[in-house]
């Protein structure tokens, strides 16, 4: 059949029942999410295929799985039911800008993110934010899941980032602070300690099964430096924070957490070499085009990226 005719055929209906099938993974479940029957969506989806002239799912006790050529079929048909959901806002919603709902890691948030939304305010001053702070697989399985808009966060895994476009922003180094005046410090600096005389303190430090706690935990263990005092492990900075000012603990962070007590003189950082810097960057679907409001966000943390020193960004996928 001509693809203009397919075209003339094909409805609404059509598109959302597969896109709710691709979302839930049964029939049984996209029928539930629209409220309708399970033999409703049997048919409407055969009805598709009919006019595509093609099999879109593999019908088993598992579930339904994408053929090859619905895989390629649903990244337009997606891009289509968000193209149209934009065009009806523009006329529902009238000159006032729709929610734009961010992820962010709590790392992020104290130095860059702030900067990143006055740029974006100065390119966009109506528009209504939503902004979330997470564990990066959190965040990134959320914006997968259309419950986000954009994710600021950091490079994962490849199995984790399926589905989803990384473009680099900066590579950020992690290190230790201290308060300003802290016992080790003064001593580490005048060489009157090792590096393993850190674990007589407490310490601060990200949680289990991160990447960032991976790497502090193998600069622990290359420096003989066995914790000792009370251990916290946390993403909250204000608690970090807390402890490293009132408590005497060593901060095993992203620089980005504690940039703004360094650059006061609060905090002091540890002449530490914690390698590898991790890839910061902006995350999208790659199932869907970026709205206006998304674009602006995206150039605005780009432009913030450039004034850190970054490196010239790159696109993963």
């Amino acid at each position: 059949m001509p693809s203009s005719s397919a075209l003339a055929r094909i409805r609404l209906r059509h598109l959302q029942c597969f896109q709710a099938i691709v979302r839930s993974g049964t029939l049984g479940g996209a029928a539930q999410a629209l409220s309708i029957t399970q033999p409703a969506v049997t048919k409407t989806i055969n009805e598709l295929e009919e006019i595509l002239g093609t099999r879109l799912f593999e019908r088993g006790r598992r579930g339904a799985t994408l053929t090859p050529e619905a895989q390629v079929f649903m990244l337009h048909a997606n891009a289509s039911l968000d193209a149209l959901g934009r065009a009806v806002d523009s006329i529902v919603e009238g000159p006032r800008e729709p929610h734009l709902t961010v992820g962010v890691l709590p790392t992020l948030a104290p130095a860059f993110i702030p900067a990143v939304l006055r740029r974006f305010e100065g390119m966009r001053p109506t528009a209504r934010l939503r902004v979330i702070s997470g564990r990066n697989k959190t965040l990134i399985d959320a914006l997968r899941n259309r419950e986000m808009d954009v994710v600021i966060g950091r490079l994962s895994d490849p199995d984790v980032m399926q589905g989803v476009t990384f473009e680099q922003l900066f590579a950020e180094p992690m290190v230790i602070v201290l308060r300003k005046g802290h016992p080790f410090a003064t001593k580490f600096a005048r060489r009157k300690v090792a590096m393993s005389a850190l674990g007589e303190y407490g310490f601060v430090l990200p949680p289990e099964a991160t990447i960032i706690r991976q790497m502090a935990d193998g600069f622990m263990l290359r420096h003989g430096i066995v914790p000792q005092g009370v251990t916290v492990d946390t993403l909250e900075t204000s608690l970090a924070r807390g402890l490293v000012m009132h408590a005497d603990h060593a901060w095993f962070t992203p620089i980005g957490c504690a940039q703004p007590d360094l650059d006061s003189g609060a905090m002091v950082q540890l002449p530490a070499v914690i390698t590898p810097d991790e890839p910061v960057g902006v995350m999208l679907r790659n199932d869907a085009l970026p709205t206006a409001a998304v674009q602006a966000l995206v150039q605005a943390a780009r432009e913030e990226a450039k004034t850190r020193g970054a490196r010239k960004p790159t696109r993963r996928r």
